[in-house]
């Protein structure tokens, strides 16, 4: 299935983080933080959000940084996806 995310909206997927400390303790799921880098995965087509003109600066395959708890998250052909704007983007990583 294709996701086509509308205005200034972005779908991005969760890299998974690291299931044992450095130490090497193995941590439970709920024990772990929520990831905040991610892949995105579809971009939105920006334009009118608000009153102002948004120009999409993110772009597919890019690795981003999200804020915490942003977004609403979703379960798409299996794959755990959020969807959120693209002002919760921090930043892209290179």
């Amino acid at each position: 299935m294709a996701i086509k995310p509308l205005f200034d909206r972005v779908v991005v997927k969760q890299i998974n983080n690291e299931e044992t400390t450095k130490s090497g303790i193995v941590l439970l799921a709920k024990d772990q933080e929520k990831p905040q880098m991610a892949l995105v995965v579809a971009v939105g087509p920006g334009g009118i959000v608000d009153g102002k003109e948004v120009t999409m600066n993110v772009k597919v395959g890019d690795k981003v940084l999200c804020s915490k708890y942003a977004g609403s998250e979703f379960k798409i052909d299996g794959e755990e996806v959020t969807i959120l704007r693209q002002s919760d983007i921090l930043a892209i990583v290179d």
